[in-house]
């Protein structure tokens, strides 16, 4: 769906709203926070300008674009009383699942796009049931 997608590299900070439709977009707020939605863009905006993620400071492995994202989302779950998530939690608990999720459809995409096949609409009495 449309938006910005904000990440960060040796170069600094970029916004980006083309170059990313590949993703996985991974939800992060359940539906009780929608007031963090309409503060979202403006919170993510004011992270990113912070000096922490200044070009300089980038480094490959312990100050990259994952410290970026995670960061913040702990940021966010500490203003609302949750505790920070290690990068192993973090990966566990969000990542894999949607990953797992996305290797799958991808495997029965490359499947369908390669045989030849037809969908047969089922009767009326087993689609109700």
């Amino acid at each position: 769906f449309p938006g910005v997608v904000y990440n960060y590299d040796q170069e600094g900070v970029h916004r980006a709203d083309r170059g990313w439709e590949q993703c996985i977009s991974i939800p992060l707020v359940q539906l009780d926070m929608a007031e963090l939605l309409q503060q979202w863009d403006s919170l993510l905006e004011e992270f990113s300008l912070e000096e922490t993620w200044l070009p300089h400071r980038y480094e490959e492995q312990q100050h990259n674009c994952y410290t970026f994202a995670l960061t913040f989302i702990n940021r966010i779950r500490q203003g609302r009383g949750r505790e920070a998530l290690s990068k192993a939690q973090f990966t566990e608990r969000f990542l894999i699942p949607h990953t797992r999720e996305a290797s799958r459809y991808l495997t029965l995409h490359q499947e369908l796009a390669h045989k030849d096949f037809y969908i047969v609409p089922l009767p009326e009495q087993e689609q109700d049931s």
